[in-house]
């Protein structure tokens, strides 16, 4: 997991983008992102509702687990995991605290039992 400002080392893994957001003076081009997977991120109601509290985050990975589990998220998931079986795997977010954000959430999931 990494974040998107922060340029993506030579030969490095398939970054993935895996945030609604876009971070301000960061052009797509220098981003250096190979893929977005807007169908999993969480949605904008249970976002503005974490704002990133870490009281909030357990509660936040309950319900983004639940939204992860309709049909076109199950699908973009499939997807991910069928990408991190063929190589290595950077999800790229905007979030300043990594470890207590959605993608940190989908790379706890991809890292599980399938």
């Amino acid at each position: 997991m990494r974040r998107v400002c922060k340029a993506r080392l030579r030969g490095d893994s398939r970054g993935v983008l895996v945030d609604r957001l876009w971070p301000r003076g960061v052009s797509k081009a220098a981003a250096n992102f190979d893929e977005g997977c807007e169908a999993v991120v969480p949605s904008s109601e249970l976002r503005t509702w974490h704002r990133h509290d870490p009281e909030r985050f357990a509660e936040f990975t309950h319900r983004y687990l639940e939204e992860l589990r309709t049909a076109d998220r199950a699908v973009a998931l499939i997807h991910l995991r069928s990408l991190a079986k063929s190589r290595t795997l950077t999800l790229l977010t905007v979030s300043k605290q990594r470890e207590n954000s959605g993608a940190a959430v989908l790379a706890d999931l991809l890292r599980g039992p399938t």
